[in-house]
C-alpha cells in the first residue's frame, strides 16, 4: 500500500497517462480561468515578464504556455516518475508532486507546504554536513547574495569563485564582499565551450539577464574545465537557463572530483526531467534531492542537490 505522498504522485503521473494532450491542455485553461482576476492578471505578468515557458494572452487566446506544459506532461510522465524514483528522500518527492499539481491544477495549497523555510536557498544543513574549507564555485552570483548564504551556513571555506556576466552587478558584489579573503570575481559567462556570447539584459530585473549569440555588450565565454583547474567542491549554478551547457563544460570536474552539485531546474519547461537526466549521464555516482524556495501561486526557484555518494 503506498503512502499519501506516493499515491498523490502516481494518480497524477496516471492521469498525464491516461489523458490527451487536448484533455490536459484543456484541464490547464479551465482551472486557470476560473482563479479570481487578481491571480490570472498576476501570474500573466509574471510569466510574460520572463518568457522561460512560454506566452499567455487571454484577452488574444493565447494559451502558449499551457500548451507547451501539456506537451512536456504527455510524453514525459515516465521522466518524472524516474526522477521520483531517484528522489532520496520524501521532502524531495513532495516538492516534485507540489510543483507538477501546481502548473497542472493551479494546486496552491501543496506549493505552499513544500516550502524551504528553515534553511538559505541552496544550503540544506541536513543534506550538506561537512562543507567547510571547501573550493565553492557560484555560477550566477548576481549580487552575491548566495555567497553570503554559503558563508553563514558554512563559515569557513577554502577559495570562492564568482561568475556574473553583467559589469555592473559584479562591481556591486565586489564592494558587498569587499571584507571577506580568497574571493575570485569573473565576469564571464559559464558555458559548454570557451568563446564569445553577448549580454541580453532582461527588462524585468538584472537577475534574469542571460546571454544571447548576438547583441551590442560582448561576454567572454568559458567552461569551468578549461577555467578551473584546481579541484572543485560545491557548483552552485542559476544562470536563466543556461544550466544545460554549463554542466557539459564541467564534465571533467563532475567525473573527477565529483562536487556537490545546486543546480535551478525551473528555467524551461522540461529542466526538471532534462538536466537530472544530464547529471545522472555524466556521473551516476550521485543522489538527488529537490527543494523549493519559491512563492506559492507559481513554481520558480526549484532546486536539485546532487550530492555524491
Amino acid at each position: 500500500m503506498k503512502n499519501y505522498i506516493d499515491e498523490m504522485f502516481y494518480k497524477l503521473m496516471k492521469e498525464f497517462k491516461d489523458k490527451s494532450y487536448n484533455q490536459i491542455y484543456q484541464n490547464m485553461v479551465d482551472k486557470f480561468l476560473s482563479l479570481d482576476e487578481k491571480t490570472k492578471d498576476s501570474i500573466e505578468k509574471f510569466l510574460n515578464q520572463f518568457n522561460y515557458w512560454g506566452r499567455l494572452d487571454r484577452r488574444k487566446n493565447n494559451y502558449e504556455v499551457f500548451s507547451l506544459k501539456a506537451n512536456v506532461f504527455k510524453n514525459g510522465y515516465r521522466d518524472f516518475i524516474w526522477l521520483y524514483n531517484k528522489l532520496n528522500d520524501y521532502q524531495s518527492k513532495f516538492v516534485l508532486f507540489s510543483v507538477l499539481s501546481n502548473y497542472y491544477n493551479f494546486d496552491f495549497g501543496h506549493l505552499a507546504s513544500a516550502q524551504c523555510k528553515m534553511f538559505k536557498q541552496y544550503f540544506d544543513l541536513d543534506l550538506m554536513k561537512d562543507c567547510k574549507d571547501k573550493v565553492f564555485v557560484d555560477v550566477g552570483s548576481y549580487v552575491g547574495d548566495s555567497v553570503f548564504d554559503f558563508i553563514f551556513s558554512f563559515g569557513d571555506y577554502k577559495k570562492i569563485y564568482c561568475y556574473e556576466i553583467t559589469q555592473s552587478i559584479i562591481n556591486l558584489s565586489k564592494t558587498r564582499l569587499l571584507t571577506y579573503q580568497n574571493i575570485i570575481f569573473k565576469n564571464m559567462a559559464v558555458s559548454d565551450k570557451n568563446s564569445t556570447l553577448y549580454l541580453d539584459d532582461s527588462i524585468g530585473s538584472f537577475s534574469a539577464n542571460k546571454t544571447s549569440k548576438k547583441g551590442k555588450i560582448k561576454i567572454t565565454s568559458v567552461s569551468l574545465d578549461n577555467d578551473i583547474l584546481e579541484k572543485i567542491d560545491i557548483i552552485k549554478m542559476d544562470i536563466e537557463g543556461g544550466e544545460k551547457k554549463a554542466l557539459i563544460g564541467a564534465k571533467k570536474h563532475i567525473i573527477e572530483d565529483n562536487p556537490i552539485l545546486l543546480v535551478a531546474v525551473y528555467h524551461s519547461n522540461i529542466d526538471l526531467i532534462k538536466l537530472p537526466r544530464l547529471i545522472n549521464r555524466l556521473n551516476k555516482n550521485y543522489n538527488f534531492y529537490l527543494r523549493y524556495s519559491g512563492g506559492s501561486i507559481y513554481a520558480t526557484e526549484i532546486d536539485l542537490i546532487c550530492l555524491p555518494e
